[in-house]
């Protein structure tokens, strides 16, 4: 593809597939000539924790110590904490493209492969469409499977066992 703008950067494949003639005309660019809109790191997290979270076989975000964390958290702030959407993720944004990371537990007798590939497309799709950001990539970390009689886990975002 030929350069349509006046900058000096080539636009991706992703960006001239994906995103086609919304990036044309600056109507999708983050830096423009009026001005430049900046997206918090932890805007995206949440962004990215939803889009992973409404895929089918992600039964929770988060690592033990993500969760362990979150949940105490949740116990002295009295379940206010609004950056539980952003459990489990870490990004890292730039003027242009961000990357994110994300940490889940799966439910048993999901196919890990085309859970992660469903929750990168879902990932990438949901923050490129809402923030105009080139998503770089999606690390997933595998921490835990849910096993369908397991309630271990319940004990952590439940009551505490001993008081």
């Amino acid at each position: 593809m030929t350069e349509t703008t006046s900058e000096s950067k080539v636009p991706s494949a992703r960006e001239s597939n994906q995103t086609g003639s919304a990036r044309t005309g600056g109507s999708r660019e983050l830096v423009t000539d009026s001005g430049r809109t900046s997206i918090g790191d932890h805007v995206v997290a949440k962004m990215a924790g939803m889009a992973a979270r409404e895929v089918g076989g992600v039964y929770r975000m988060g690592g033990g110590a993500a969760r362990a964390f979150g949940a105490v958290r949740d116990r002295v702030t009295g379940g206010q904490s609004t950056s539980g959407a952003a459990r489990g993720v870490a990004v890292e944004v730039g003027e242009r493209q961000a990357a994110v990371d994300i940490d889940l537990v799966v439910e048993y007798g999901v196919a890990i492969p085309d859970l992660a590939s469903a929750v990168r497309r879902n990932v990438i799709t949901g923050v490129e469409r809402m923030t105009g950001l080139e998503v770089t990539e999606v690390n997933i970390s595998i921490d835990d499977i849910h096993l369908p009689d397991d309630d271990s886990g319940e004990a952590e975002d439940g009551e505490p066992r001993v008081q």
